[in-house]
C-alpha cells in the first residue's frame, strides 16, 4: 500500500458555516436539552389524557369557554386546552425556548468557541432564532394534535355548539379549531420575540428567562382591565382570546385579523431590535452580557412606543377610541340570539315540534344594575328578560337571565325562571343525558360592531 503525500503549503481555509448548517446544529443542541425533550414529550401526551379524562367524569370545567360541551363532542376538547394555553402555557414554553437560546452561551461561556467556528454573528442569530421558533411550532402542535386526538377518542366526532349557541357540523367544526389553533401562532411568535430580545439584551440574568411570561402575565391582566376598545386590540395578548370570533355566527373576524397583524408586528421588531443588539455586541468582552440600563433604552422604551403607535392606528382604522365596547343593543341582540339557537336545541331533545328562529322573534331587554337605559360595561349585574312567540300561540313567552360579562366581551347566562324553560333538569341527548341547554351558556358581544343602538 503506498501513502498519498500531501504537498506542503498552507492549510486551505476552513468551509463556510452555512445558515442551513448552524440551524440544525442549533436544533440539535435545543432538542438535547432534557427539559426541552420533556415540554415535548408533556405537549404530545399530557392534553390528550386530559381530555380523555374529563371526557369520562360527569363533572365538567363549565367556566371555560367550550367546557360545558366536553362530553357532547370531541371538538370541545382542543378549544378548551387552547383557552388554557393562551393564558398560561404558551407564555412558559416561550420562556424556556427563546428565552434561553442566547443566555445559555452567556452561562457556558462558549460564545468565543460559537463565533470562530461560524465566523459571522449574523448566521448566528438567524440559526438560533430558526432553532427556537421550530421547536415552539412542534410544541403548539403538539398542544393542537393531543387535545384532538384525545376528544375525538373519547367522545366522538359530533357536532360543536358554537359561541352564540348555534350548531357546528363536524368538518365545519374541524376546520375552525385548526383555524384557531394557527391564529395563536402569531402572539406565540409575539412572545417569542420577546424572548429572544429578553436574551439577547439580559444576557445570563434570570430575567430574560422570564422576560415573555412576566410580559404575557402583564398584558392578561391589562385585558381584564376597563380599558378602551383601541387599547385592548393593540396587545398581541388579544389574538389569544380573539379566535372566539371564529365559532359565532356571522363570524366575529374584525377583531381576530387586528389581533394576529398585531401580533405578527410585534414579533418582528422585537426580534429585529433583538438582531440589531446582537450584532453590536463586543464578544471580546466576556463582561458584556447584558444591563438593566440598555434593557431599558433599548428594549423597553421601543415596545412601548410601538404600543402608542399600534393603539393610534388601531383606533384610527376602528374608530374605538373610547369605551368599552360592551353596550345593552349588543348584549340584548346577542343574548336573543344565543337563545334563539338553544330554544330550538331544546325543542328537538324534548322531541317537540320544530320551530325556526324566524318563528321565535327572540328579543331580550337588559338593565345593567340600576341602569335601565343606555347601560354599558362589563359586570355580573346584568339582568336580562328574554321574549319569544311560539307560532300558533298568542302568548308572549318570557325567561329571566343573570349574565356576567367580562371585559373581553364573553358572557355567561344563568337562568332565572321559569323553571320549565330555563331551570336545572336533565334531558337526553344522543350522547347521553345533558342539562338542559338554556340553564346556563356562553354568548359573546363583538366589542367592534358598529349597529345602531335602540
Amino acid at each position: 500500500m503506498t501513502a498519498t503525500a500531501v504537498p506542503p503549503g498552507p492549510v486551505a481555509a476552513a468551509t463556510r458555516v452555512t445558515v442551513a448548517r448552524g440551524y440544525r446544529f442549533e436544533l440539535v443542541k435545543l432538542v438535547s436539552q432534557w427539559r426541552v425533550r420533556l415540554l415535548v414529550l408533556a405537549c404530545w401526551i399530557a392534553p390528550g389524557l386530559f381530555v380523555a379524562g374529563v371526557g369520562q367524569q360527569s363533572t365538567l370545567p363549565s367556566d371555560t369557554l367550550f367546557g360545558r360541551w366536553m362530553l357532547a363532542t370531541g371538538w370541545a376538547g382542543p378549544l378548551v386546552i387552547l383557552g388554557f394555553s393562551g393564558t398560561w402555557a404558551l407564555p412558559l414554553l416561550t420562556s424556556v425556548v427563546a428565552g434561553d437560546v442566547f443566555a445559555s452561551e452567556d452561562r457556558l461561556g462558549t460564545w468565543r468557541h460559537l463565533l470562530v467556528a461560524v465566523r459571522s454573528p449574523r448566521r448566528i442569530f438567524v440559526a438560533k432564532a430558526l432553532a427556537s421558533l421550530t421547536v415552539i411550532v412542534l410544541l403548539v402542535a403538539g398542544l393542537a394534535a393531543s387535545s384532538t386526538v384525545g376528544g375525538l377518542l373519547a367522545v366522538g366526532n359530533h357536532p360543536l355548539v358554537g359561541l352564540d349557541d348555534h350548531l357546528l357540523a363536524p368538518g365545519d367544526a374541524a376546520g375552525r379549531v385548526l383555524l384557531a389553533w394557527l391564529s395563536v401562532l402569531a402572539p406565540t411568535l409575539a412572545l417569542a420575540g420577546i424572548g429572544l430580545l429578553g436574551s439577547v439584551v439580559l444576557g445570563r440574568s434570570p430575567m430574560g428567562l422570564l422576560l415573555p411570561a412576566v410580559v404575557a402575565l402583564a398584558m392578561q391582566l391589562a385585558q381584564m382591565l376597563p380599558l378602551p376598545v383601541a387599547v385592548r386590540l393593540a396587545l398581541p395578548s388579544w389574538a389569544f382570546i380573539a379566535w372566539n370570533g371564529l365559532f359565532a355566527d356571522p363570524g366575529q373576524l374584525g377583531p381576530l385579523v387586528i389581533g394576529v397583524v398585531v401580533s405578527l408586528v410585534w414579533a418582528v421588531t422585537a426580534t429585529a431590535i433583538a438582531y440589531l443588539l446582537f450584532l453590536r455586541r463586543d464578544f471580546t468582552n466576556s463582561t458584556d452580557d447584558g444591563s438593566a440600563r440598555r434593557a431599558v433604552t433599548a428594549g423597553l422604551l421601543p415596545l412601548a412606543g410601538l404600543i402608542a403607535v399600534t393603539v393610534a392606528v388601531v383606533a384610527a382604522l376602528t374608530g374605538a377610541t373610547t369605551g368599552s365596547g360592551i353596550r345593552q343593543d349588543k348584549v340584548q341582540r346577542s343574548l336573543a340570539t344565543a337563545f334563539a339557537h338553544l330554544y330550538r336545541m331544546q325543542t328537538a331533545q324534548l322531541n317537540r315540534p320544530p320551530v325556526t328562529e324566524a318563528q321565535l322573534t327572540s328579543s331580550a331587554a337588559c338593565t345593567k344594575g340600576d341602569v335601565a337605559d343606555d347601560a354599558q360595561g362589563a359586570g355580573n349585574d346584568w339582568r336580562c328578560v328574554v321574549s319569544w312567540h311560539l307560532p300558533g300561540t298568542r302568548t308572549v313567552g318570557q325567561a329571566v337571565y343573570q349574565l356576567d360579562i367580562t371585559a373581553d366581551g364573553r358572557f355567561v347566562a344563568d337562568g332565572d325562571g321559569p323553571k320549565e324553560v330555563n331551570g336545572y333538569f336533565l334531558v337526553r341527548t344522543s350522547t347521553g343525558d345533558a342539562p338542559n341547554p338554556l340553564w346556563q351558556f356562553d354568548g359573546n358581544v363583538d366589542l367592534l360592531s358598529t349597529s345602531p343602538k335602540g
